[in-house]
């Protein structure tokens, strides 16, 4: 009975351990596009502090969310972020904005000691997400202040991009629409972050000097003969 029981135990062992393999090479896991971007080059490019960047709660998460006809959402069968979404977005939007710009002077918030940047963009995304017959959408709000604080620029921006249906469209769909965020970003930090040097007006050209007046030539008195009132009569 022992020789027989062992194969089958092994054969059972087999079975269930291909089936967990398999079961787990079925999970395909995704991350957002950034598109056809290389990696900066000008180190001497605008000084960006990125964030605070805030995210909603239900993408903190690596579950792909699906939204649904009614406006719930659940999560996808088979598919998952490959991480934590949130911090996949903050990656995303740093090398994005860095490359658009061409910038290597770009610090997600809080930054390091020593960094002074000229702007600062602080962003808040509420929503981003799609679902089988839903497009993908990103709502968010951003704003652009001055290195001392002062508000530039702020939008409130709502994105949609249209998908095929399939889980790598909707990914593909929400990768456009947060391309498309950090293109918004980048034209307004171009805009600010580089000013337009001032014309300055040339000085105006000194009067001619006017010429110095010629020093009065002294009169002479002429010495005239007196007349004496009575004349002499000569015979």
């Amino acid at each position: 009975m022992t020789v027989m029981r062992l194969p089958v135990f092994l054969l059972l062992a087999g079975v269930l351990s291909l089936a967990g393999c398999t079961r787990y090479q079925q999970t395909p896991l995704y991350q957002l596009d950034g598109g056809n971007l290389g990696v900066p080059t000008g180190t001497q490019g605008v000084a960006v502090l990125l964030g605070p960047i805030s995210i909603a709660d239900y993408l903190q998460r690596e579950a792909l969310l699906q939204r649904q006809l009614d406006g719930s959402l659940t999560s996808a069968e088979g598919a998952r972020w490959a991480g934590n979404l949130a911090s996949e977005i903050d990656q995303q939007l740093l090398r994005q904005l860095a490359a658009r710009l061409n910038s290597q002077n770009l610090v997600l918030a809080p930054a390091a000691p020593g960094f002074a940047p000229q702007v600062r963009v602080a962003l808040a995304i509420t929503r981003l997400d799609s679902g089988p017959e839903r497009p993908a959408v990103l709502e968010a709000q951003w704003r652009l202040s001055a290195a001392d604080g002062t508000l530039l620029d702020g939008r409130l921006v709502r994105l949609e991009e249209a998908h095929r249906g399939a889980i790598v469209d909707q990914v593909r769909a929400q990768s456009l629409v947060v391309q498309q965020l950090v293109e918004q970003l980048a034209q307004a930090v171009e805009e600010y972050g580089n000013p337009p040097p001032v014309a300055v007006k040339p000085a105006p050209k000194p009067a001619p000097a006017k010429p110095a007046p010629r020093p009065a030539v002294p009169r002479i008195p002429v010495a005239e003969p007196n007349r004496d009132e009575a004349e002499v009569f000569r015979f």
